[in-house]
């Protein structure tokens, strides 16, 4: 099989850990990126493929190269327009390859699912059935009335005798609680987890069925996927259920029921759940209450200590930059405040306090009209790129290992507790030619501290 992961999203239903420019699939809640933990899961079933957006390439190829998984391609889309044209394109793709006959099968990169052996072994189960022809999804028995998801109604029998594979009555909108109620009842309704199953050929072929505009455009694609642009440009913005999966039959299209430990990680409140069937918080926040079962979730990345006073019910998440306190039930209405902060025009919906960069990562400690501070680490045998600022004057004091700086072409060695002071408009970079983490503070100090006051000479990454 190949797996083709799904990475995409805007970064709001997990603010404010996750921001339109560090989507939830690359935040590490769980010890790792979710984005890892999937490519490391469906790589058990074959080399994957990634579809994920331009904008996120830099990130993308960070945490590949965490994940240590081997990606057989990945498939950058220069604009998002949902699920639909991402399956399409992939697919196409793996024609233009000679492996339309493959069977594939569509992941999303942000859901936390616990019980591997029992997902490997369904899709497995699905893959099979897809040989025939058929398209297949999995749908995850319910365990309560959950009234954000979408569901799929299956048949009462399943195809064969014996088989946990049935045919497919019609998909379900999220439902209000009453009609979430009589869904769990009758046993017939699974949640719509988002994940298919079949023949790259059968996809396409249900493309030309039911989209066949998309279709004709898909069929323009390069090889080398030079010209995504153009075909993105005449997609519509039309997701997978919508375009092909509500469209067929119970001949056409089958579920599997499974019980995966499935998370789709939606809400704060999702994550809450996760953590506290466990009987933690996360990544080890301690926490000081009055109570003595205290009922509340605090996710915290400052390592301050959390004392709550007679409350009860509430989800914390502390960030160097935002405090977000919520009733529990209520963190859907997050997006709430992403809508405020994207009509402000703040930053703080875009951007997080910390970037990761291709040769390592910076925190931005204070940010003031008189001066910015930073934590900068540069990765064992990495450089920044050959660069200058206009606008700025930076001090660097080194904490932490050794390299050497270059300013206007000069070398000079440093290690923990040198300084070196860039004058505005010299050329300067840091290189890291250790086998361990190079870090130092940097102050800037002038007229304007944005990132894009800088010009770049040489860049291994070819950013210059």
């Amino acid at each position: 099989m190949i797996p083709i992961v799904l990475s995409g999203g805007s970064g709001t239903r997990l603010w404010p850990i996750s921001r339109r420019k560090f989507p939830k699939q690359f935040c590490e809640i769980f010890n790792d990126s979710l984005q890892n933990l999937t490519l490391k899961r469906v790589a058990q079933l074959g080399s994957p493929v990634l579809v994920t957006g331009q904008d996120l390439k830099t990130l993308t190829e960070i945490h590949i190269k965490k994940s240590k998984v081997s990606v057989k391609q990945v498939i950058y889309e220069p604009k998002a327009k949902n699920t639909g044209p991402a399956v399409l394109v992939a697919c196409q793709w793996l024609k233009l390859m000679g492996l339309e006959n493959e069977s594939v099968g569509f992941f999303p990169a942000d859901h936390l699912i616990q019980d591997e052996e029992e997902f490997l072994s369904a899709v497995n189960l699905a893959s099979s059935v897809g040989d025939s022809g058929r398209l297949v999804t999995l749908g995850v028995r319910p365990t309560y009335p959950e009234t954000g998801y979408g569901y799929i109604q299956k048949n009462k029998k399943s195809l064969q005798s014996g088989s946990e594979v049935f045919g497919v009555v019609q998909f379900h909108e999220k439902p209000d609680l009453e009609k979430a109620k009589k869904f769990l009842l009758t046993q017939e309704y699974l949640w719509n987890a988002g994940i298919f199953v079949g023949k790259a050929k059968t996809f396409l072929q249900c493309f030309e069925k039911f989209q066949n505009e998309m279709w004709k455009v898909a069929n323009q694609l390069k090889s080398d996927l030079s010209n995504m642009a153009e075909i993105y440009e005449k997609m519509p913005n039309i997701s997978l259920d919508y375009a092909i999966m509500e469209k067929l039959n119970d001949n056409e299209l089958a579920v599997v029921p499974v019980d995966l430990g499935w998370n789709d990680v939606g809400s704060w409140d999702a994550v809450a759940e996760h953590f506290m069937a466990l009987g933690l918080n996360a990544k080890g926040t301690e926490v000081l209450s009055t109570k003595s079962e205290p009922q509340h979730f605090v996710f915290s990345q400052t390592g301050r200590e959390v004392a709550l006073v007679d409350v009860d019910n509430l989800i914390v998440v502390d960030t160097p930059d935002t405090l977000m306190i919520a009733s529990k039930g209520s963190s859907q209405k997050v997006r709430e405040i992403v809508d405020q902060l994207n009509q402000k025009k703040s930053k703080l919906s875009e951007d997080t306090s910390s970037e990761e960069r291709p040769w390592g990562h910076f925190e931005i400690l204070k940010n003031t009209d008189d001066f910015k501070s930073k934590v900068i680490q540069v990765w064992a045998h990495s450089q920044i790129s050959y660069q200058s600022h206009a606008k700025r004057a930076e001090h660097w004091i080194i904490t932490k290992g050794q390299g050497e700086v270059v300013l206007n072409d000069d070398v000079i060695p440093v290690k923990a507790g040198s300084h070196v002071f860039i004058p505005m408009g010299a050329k300067h970079r840091i290189r890291n030619n250790s086998d361990k983490t190079l870090e130092f503070v940097e102050v800037q100090l002038g007229t304007y501290f944005g990132e894009d006051d800088i010009v770049r000479y040489s860049d291994d990454y070819n950013r210059a």
